[in-house]
């Protein structure tokens, strides 16, 4: 019996980074399903920025999201975790998500063009 949330698919068995908790990393994902059209960006923005993440968020052709957000990697964890589900109105069907050591993003989150 796997935790489901109401608009996404399981929750079990998410894929954090691996590294020490305070270290600061790269998170580069991409999310797919209906991402676009309803608040997704806005609310990555917003929830980036309230765990003081740097980054930013864009709307992609293919109808994905892509984010890239640094910071430290326990926030990272719970801003991918976030990822997954999205705001209400949103059917996140899958997250892609790679790390990498932090290289400086630009501060404070932001959007940036669609690509």
């Amino acid at each position: 019996d796997q935790l489901r949330d109401h608009r996404g698919p399981a929750l079990v068995g998410r894929v954090v980074g691996t590294s020490a908790p305070g270290q600061e990393r790269r998170l580069h994902a991409v999310a797919r399903g209906r991402v676009q059209g309803v608040g997704y960006r806005a609310t990555t923005l917003d929830e980036a920025r309230r765990l003081g993440l740097g980054g930013g968020v864009r709307n992609r052709q293919d109808g994905s999201v892509e984010v890239l957000a640094e910071g430290n990697q326990a926030r990272l964890d719970l801003f991918l975790e976030y990822l997954h589900c999205g705001p209400p109105g949103a059917y996140v069907e899958s997250v892609a998500a790679d790390w990498d050591d932090a290289r400086g993003a630009s501060m404070p989150f932001q959007f940036k063009a669609t690509e």
